[in-house]
């Protein structure tokens, strides 16, 4: 894949731009071989590709520029406004949908925020499409001062866009390096975007996480419930289950499927999807994963952590457990090869990566553990 904005310097978020998918997808596969070298009696089993360009069903970018000709995108080393509004690796739809928001910003005059002055409202603009083209549209705003004219032109693009969902208005008048603020409002459509994957609906809050990939996470989550199934597991925790993707897809008759998730609206969407699916069995807490003690009579344990892992108190939580199963979804080699050690009553089976983030260093990567006998 070529890009304009890495050839002209100008954004290198993408580091294997340019580079063969095949050679690309190897060089991960031989990363992750190399962490996990001390089990090698895994089993490696075939990596799960991506396409290689307009996979990303979610994008955030910065708004600069002016009111007049706001740019949506990143900062240059200046401070000043680049616009990548026609970005390769996003989905054709977000990309379809950048004109008609930089028009709504200039006629709802929602200035742009200037980091340098600390002057201005309209800090991010964040878009996540579904896989059947609906979208959901979120404003970062320094303050509530532009909702009314943004309610007064909302109808318009509504009209201009008609796949938008969820609209809604997020407040984050700190300024500091994050992304969005606490403070969520609603301006227009549903409370949440409908994201189809087979026979399971998620339903996605506007802060809660989805993977960036639809197809590598519907990989993810199927190749994990026949793992699920080989197990033959009748009850499974699922450890940071997000908005319930592995725990769903788990979901299966006799069988009881727990998440455990520390974001309140993620489990709000989790919750939602199962009681719209009918799965009763299937049932969702707030609450850290760490604290999690070791009194869990779960035959089966999902855990799909952050960057930084389980950490040494959840995996000697996990040793001490009755759990005979556990699948380790992560997106961080390193963590998992560190945790991984840890978890040593566990024998490692088999191994799959999952190439999430073409053009990237980054991958997904998936392993099933069988406590030893």
């Amino acid at each position: 894949m070529q890009c304009g904005y890495f050839d002209a310097g100008v954004c290198r978020s993408c580091t294997l731009m340019g580079m063969p998918y095949g050679a690309q997808l190897d060089r991960k596969v031989n990363h992750a071989k190399e962490l996990l070298s001390a089990w090698s009696d895994a089993e490696w089993l075939e990596p799960v590709t991506s396409q290689w360009a307009g996979f990303r069903n979610k994008a955030k970018m910065v708004v600069g520029g002016t009111i007049e000709t706001p740019t949506l995108g990143i900062l240059d080393p200046a401070q000043n406004g680049v616009d990548l509004t026609g970005c390769g690796v996003i989905t054709q739809g977000l990309r379809n949908a950048f004109e008609p928001i930089k028009t709504f910003i200039t006629k709802a005059r929602i200035p742009p925020y200037d980091v340098g002055s600390r002057r201005g409202e309209l800090k991010f603009v964040h878009l996540t499409e579904a896989s059947d083209g609906q979208l959901m549209l979120r404003f970062v705003l320094r303050s509530t001062e532009p909702l009314g004219r943004m309610k007064k032109w909302l109808s318009e693009l509504a009209i201009s866009l008609p796949q938008l969902h969820v609209v809604t208005a997020n407040l984050l008048p700190e300024h500091k390096a994050v992304l969005e603020g606490p403070e969520e409002i609603h301006l227009g459509g549903a409370e949440a975007l409908p994201m189809p994957l087979g026979g399971i609906v998620l339903q996605l809050k506007p802060a809660s996480f989805f993977q960036t990939n639809t197809a590598i996470a519907r990989g993810l989550y199927s190749h994990a419930r026949e793992w699920v199934d080989g197990a033959g597991a009748r009850s499974v925790l699922d450890l940071y289950c997000g908005v319930g993707g592995f725990a769903l897809h788990a979901a299966a008759p006799g069988r009881t499927v727990h998440g455990v998730e520390i974001s309140e609206p993620a489990v709000q969407s989790a919750r939602q999807s199962a009681a719209e699916a009918g799965l009763s069995k299937v049932t969702f807490a707030v609450g850290d994963a760490t604290a999690l003690d070791g009194s869990s009579d779960r035959d089966l344990v999902i855990v799909n952590p952050p960057r930084r892992g389980l950490g040494e108190k959840l995996c000697a939580t996990l040793e001490g457990s009755g759990a005979s199963t556990l699948i380790y979804s992560s997106c961080n080699a390193v963590t998992l090869a560190r945790d991984l050690a840890a978890l040593n009553s566990y024998d490692v089976r088999q191994v799959r990566l999952f190439d999430m983030f073409p053009q990237t260093e980054h991958y997904e990567i998936m392993a099933l553990l069988v406590r030893k006998v």
